[in-house]
């Protein structure tokens, strides 16, 4: 006797089930799914105890005749496709043909369907995969399908099963993130007869993102909106200050199906770099085009997960995307100099001089600034006490305050596109009136809008962040050599690390050599930092290497080293400040990309607008 055996049908389909169907939740999706493929515009979720005791879909959608509906409960029966060549370009939410057979096996299933043109509809009733009875039954056009006593016959499976309320936040979610993507399409969820959400079909997109986000999130949402040769990306993603704890306000689609992409999903955090902080999530709706024929939605029974035949391509157009928008819509580029804005329109895409009369005053306008060019300050260590000394005497009662980090030039996005050209044009910050610091912390501001405070240390770390950016990418490291090199012991696997590390360190201006064994020496460092404990700057660059592990990508070591460069090199808090340094500072903040976050993305400025604060004074109710 042979010891392998065809398996029966039922006990097939339970197996499958078990794939398909995890949860009540399962069910709701492979449900809705079916009449969204049907063409309908009215779809109605009714569950009861979480959907333990029932689930009922209802839609109009186009129906079934008879013997469709009979097909339909059997195995990999769909009309949705055919060929080879159609499983490689799926453009239905549903295919395979096993949702219908495996909920029907594992529930008391009842079908309920009718064509538009058909006098007459069909009534199935399945229990455990067994088909009971069929017959004619008078019914509206398109399907009810009803599924009872889920698990009822897996004793095993229905144990697993969480409290009522966790399995109806589950449905309520699917339903959901469903409504996001269909906003011509109504939605009614009820559970235990009472309305749990209803979502009328929506005239713009926008309003059912608000609908089902909450109309608060709505005067925070972004527009995303990029079209290139292969991939389109629209929807709308949140200000970073509508950050949650968890991805759950995350909602992706890839040509109308809802998934949970690690791909989209990392890319959508790319693009938050520096405005979100590890561990927080953001809120976003993003809708992607593909062509079908270059994703593959087939990788797992619950189609949740996909897989892109140009995974790098997708990743960072979205990551480029979502970083624009944020861009662009960062409030500290909304009080722009509009005559100023008007005039750029007029120059051609790409200019190589700006107009004089827009030429930003040099740092030695500003005498006794701290916030100095480079060449203001000493060049080697040995003149550094007798600065110091100078600059103790600006800062009475004070610690010395050194900002060794000089202004952007103004003239270093050109040669860029005229948009980009637009960042250095723009004055917020360096017009706000500065009325002091608190607790030698905190500036505080008045803006036309209300009251502002700004953290000094996230500042300027901001500030030295992307002043070191710009000089890797232009590749012209500003540099002072040590006149004393220091040297550096490290570990055995530190020592390999750093040798990876030091020629691309040497593109800042951080020129490290080995010295034999396990000990380099630092010949030079970048003008932009201070050459004072650069031993310990050294190892924590290696220590954060050896953090993100040998597998990280080199942009992202060398984004987490400026991020060390940045901290290490930014003035600190309860360091008093000159006015003439504050100003210099804010002017610095204006040539950012995001003045608005740190490199680790700490917010640098909060602000409470006028109305707000006459509300609290109970000036106005």
């Amino acid at each position: 006797m042979t010891r392998i055996r065809i398996l029966p049908e039922i006990l097939s389909n339970k197996i499958a089930a078990g794939e398909v169907v995890a949860r009540p939740a399962s069910v709701v999706k492979e449900l809705v799914e079916n009449s969204i493929d049907a063409g309908s515009t009215r779809i109605m979720v009714e569950v009861e105890q979480g959907g333990r005791k029932l689930i009922r879909v209802s839609d109009n959608g186009q129906g079934m005749g008879r013997d469709d509906a009979l097909l339909c409960l059997e195995r990999y029966a769909t009309s949705k496709i055919a060929t080879d060549p159609d499983l490689f370009a799926i453009s239905t939410l549903g295919f395979r043909g096993e949702a219908l057979p495996s909920i029907a096996s594992v529930s008391r299933f009842i079908l309920v369907t009718r064509e538009t043109d058909a006098d007459v509809g069909t009534q199935i009733e399945v229990a455990g995969g067994r088909i009971n009875k069929v017959s004619d039954v008078g019914a509206p056009p398109g399907t009810l399908i009803t599924v009872a006593g889920l698990f009822y016959n897996t004793p095993a499976r229905r144990k697993f099963l969480k409290s009522i309320d966790t399995e109806m936040g589950h449905i309520a979610d699917t339903i959901a993130s469903m409504a996001l993507c269909r906003p011509s399409v109504q939605f009614r969820l009820t559970h235990n007869n009472r309305i749990v959400k209803s979502w009328a079909p929506a005239p713009e997109p926008m309003d059912r993102v608000a609908d089902v986000l909450g109309a608060a999130i709505k005067k925070e949402l972004y527009t995303v909106d990029r079209v290139t040769e292969d991939i389109e990306i629209s929807g709308w993603i949140a200000s970073p200050r509508m950050k949650r704890s968890t991805a759950r306000g995350i909602y992706l689609f890839v040509n109308g199906r809802w998934v949970k992409d690690r791909v989209i999903q990392h890319a959508l955090f790319a693009g938050y770099t520096g405005r979100l902080m590890k561990g927080q999530y953001p809120v976003s709706v993003l809708f992607l085009s593909v062509p079908f024929d270059q994703v593959d939605v087939n990788v797992h029974p619950t189609k949740h997960e996909i897989r892109f035949v140009r995974q790098k391509m997708v990743h960072d157009t979205v990551r480029d995307a979502v970083a624009d928008a944020l861009r662009q819509s960062d409030p500290s580029r909304w009080k722009a100099n509009e005559p100023r804005i008007a005039e750029l329109a007029q120059w051609p895409a790409t200019v190589s001089e700006p107009p004089a009369e827009y030429k930003m005053p040099h740092t030695h306008d500003h005498p006794g600034t701290q916030v100095g060019h480079a060449l203001d300050r000493p060049a080697v260590s040995t003149a550094h006490a007798a600065g110091a000394e100078n600059r103790q005497k600006s800062v009475p009662f004070a610690d010395p305050v050194t900002i060794p980090a000089p202004p952007i030039d103004p003239t270093a996005c050109y040669g860029k596109p005229a948009h980009q050209a637009l960042l250095w044009k723009q004055r917020f910050f360096a017009d706000l009136t500065v009325i002091g610091q608190y607790k030698g912390t905190y500036i505080i501001c008045e803006s036309q809008d209300g009251l502002m405070l700004i953290d000094q240390h996230a500042a300027h770390e901001r500030i030295v962040f992307e002043q070191l950016k710009r000089h890797y990418n232009a590749r012209r490291p500003a540099a002072q050599r040590l006149l004393l090199p220091e040297t550096i012991d490290l570990g055995f696997r530190e020592t390999h690390i750093l040798e990876k590390l030091a020629p691309e360190l040497d593109r800042f201006g951080l020129e490290i050599e080995p010295f034999g064994g396990n000990t380099f020496v630092v010949k030079a460092v970048p003008t932009l930092l201070d050459s004072s404990g650069i031993s310990g700057l050294v190892t924590q660059l290696v220590e954060k290497t050896a953090e993100l592990g040998v597998g990280a990508e080199m942009e992202t070591i060398l984004d987490e080293c400026l991020m060390v460069m940045a901290c290490h090199n930014a003035i600190r808090a309860h360091q008093q400040l000159t006015g003439t340094q504050i100003k210099a500072m804010l002017e610095q903040l204006d040539a950012c990309d995001n003045p608005s976050h740190c490199p680790h993305g700490r917010p640098i400025w909060i602000q409470w607008r006028v109305k707000d604060l006459e509300k609290q004074f109970q000036r106005i109710v």
